[in-house]
């Protein structure tokens, strides 16, 4: 066995120590942390729509299965997982803002995916360090436990991308949907009709957001939570404002046609002050290749003629 073989099978080893002696002092009862906050936790009301003696929502069956195979272990990455990205309720309403309907226990194991990948990827780094350079393996270790934090971040960092993209689309198409419903209220429909009909004839993250709120008006919610609860679901401040407006519209009695058409110039407005502003970021970025690229250039071909001529002269 050569001497690389045999400091990985040493690395390899004092991993599968360590990890086990960690693993068995935290399973200790004098170890293990007191966890004041799920104690209290089922004596305290988290909103003031539900009562003390609901039943608990429960949990997932992504959440069950994983539990009944890896029981502490998969508990353990769980909440380690909430410490590193945010609590179950952040979670739940950075995953609606992305227009996801997947539960937070599936986003969870799609990070543990990622960790897992890039776990492997550490590894095999750290594996061509100490094989190839010699590395100490202590940063072997660290490039491994590097890949597998990298990749829970990537995968919160992909979220808030999506976000990102999703607020943009609104922003896009929030004018134009915002006419529709003045032109149909207009015409003479009501506002839920208004909706309902944008909703199913036209396509897109802000129409499929007016469906659900139909759909939650047509469940039994007041016009005013559900058009409230709209502005919650999604990333843009001016949907928010825009369903505060109706909503209020709507209670005192004001012509909607008036207040959707003054949303829709609101909103037009606001996304000529954003391509402004954008208009403006770009033109700093391209000063770059003009400063690095182009002037030297120029410095160049200046320069080059009279170098020449003083060359022949001497």
């Amino acid at each position: 066995m050569t001497s690389a073989g045999t400091v990985l099978t040493g690395a390899g080893i004092g991993l599968l120590l360590g990890v086990g002696l960690v693993l068995v002092l935290g399973a200790l009862p004098w170890f293990r942390p007191r966890d004041l906050e799920a104690r209290v936790a089922p004596y305290l009301r988290r909103s003031h729509t539900t009562s003390l003696f609901s039943a608990p929502r429960p949990a997932s069956r992504a959440r069950t299965v994983l539990e009944n195979l890896l029981g502490p272990v998969a508990v353990r990455t769980l909440t380690l997982l909430e410490r590193l990205t945010g609590g179950p309720e952040q979670l739940e309403r950075r995953l609606r803002l992305a227009g996801r309907r997947t539960s937070t226990d599936s986003f969870r194991i799609e990070q543990v995916v990622f960790a897992v990948a890039g776990l492997l990827l550490g590894l095999a780094v750290a594996v061509s360090a100490i094989a190839l350079r010699g590395t100490s393996p202590l940063v072997g270790a660290f490039l491994v436990g590097l890949g597998a934090v990298s990749g829970v971040l990537l995968r919160d960092y992909l979220l808030g991308v999506e976000i990102t993209r999703r607020a943009a689309r609104m922003a896009r198409e929030f004018p134009t949907v915002a006419d529709l419903l003045a032109l149909a209220v207009a015409a003479g429909e009501s506002p839920i009709a208004a909706m309902e009909r944008v909703a199913r004839t036209s396509s897109g993250a802000l129409p499929d957001e007016f469906a659900a709120t139909v759909a939650d008006i047509r469940s039994g919610t007041s016009v005013a939570q559900a058009l409230t609860a709209l502005g919650t679901r999604t990333p843009l401040e001016s949907l928010s404002r825009f369903g505060e407006g109706v909503a209020i519209a709507i209670e005192r009695g004001t012509p909607l046609a008036d207040v959707l058409r003054a949303q829709a110039q609101d909103a037009r407005e606001e996304s000529r002050r954003e391509l402004m502003e954008t208009a403006g970021r770009r033109e700093i970025y391209m000063l770059v290749p003009v400063v690095f690229f182009v002037l030297p250039l120029v410095i160049v071909f200046a320069i080059f003629p009279g170098l020449a001529v003083l060359e022949i002269s001497l």
